[in-house]
């Protein structure tokens, strides 16, 4: 029966899920413009980092039906409220990486780096953030893999996607469907946690080259 759905709707299946990537790509890549910065202040200010995560991790536990309905008066129905609560949503998982990440580079490193003279932002941008993209990449795979799984409740403002399925199957009964819409959205962040894992493991074996040749 799924099988014979997939096969019937092939072409609707592969556009909702061309939608649902668009959806989480564009909402992790805004979210890391907020992460970023976040992540290199809540890192270099120890009295930021605690209430930092505090309030991501109050975010996080906001149930998301909860907040995209809170959120439905402000920015209305469609893509923009969708946006914003996964930005949102992935902010813990990107801040928490990007801070473990940079304060675990080696303090010789950083030492070595001083005493040829960089600056502050030299050291920043040539030295600890890319000492650090092995574990930010981990933080952006998990974040990716979440925002996936999450975009599917979007379906229920409008943001397209391949949480369609699920809510038309369910509003029509139609189990063959809702079967079809789970296994695509399974199916697409298994393979969006493989990519991001193939990133890493090329980003840790160009360093260790790096190393090689120091």
């Amino acid at each position: 029966m799924i099988l014979q759905y997939f096969f019937d709707h092939w072409d609707r299946i592969l556009s909702l899920t061309w939608e649902h990537l668009q959806l989480t790509l564009l909402s992790i890549a805004a979210a890391l413009v907020v992460a970023v910065p976040l992540g290199i202040v809540a890192a270099r200010y120890d009295g930021l980092r605690l209430p930092t995560f505090g309030v991501l991790g109050a975010i996080y536990t906001i149930p998301s039906l909860a907040l995209l309905a809170f959120m439905i008066p402000v920015f209305g129905l469609g893509r923009l409220p969708a946006v914003i609560a996964l930005v949102a949503y992935s902010q813990l998982f990107l801040v928490r990486n990007i801070v473990a990440g940079l304060r675990g580079v080696d303090p010789a490193a950083l030492e070595a780096a001083r005493g040829m003279g960089m600056t502050q932002g030299q050291l920043l941008w040539q030295v600890q953030l890319p000492l650090a993209l092995p574990v930010i990449l981990a933080g952006i795979r998990v974040a990716l893999v979440t925002t996936i799984s999450l975009a599917t409740i979007t379906a229920w403002i409008n943001a397209g996607g391949l949480g369609l399925l699920l809510f038309d199957g369910i509003t029509r009964d139609n189990p063959p469907q809702i079967l079809a819409g789970t296994l695509a959205i399974t199916v697409l962040a298994l393979l969006a946690d493989q990519v991001m894992r193939a990133v890493e493991r090329l980003t840790s074996a160009s360093r260790a080259r790096q190393a090689a040749k120091r």
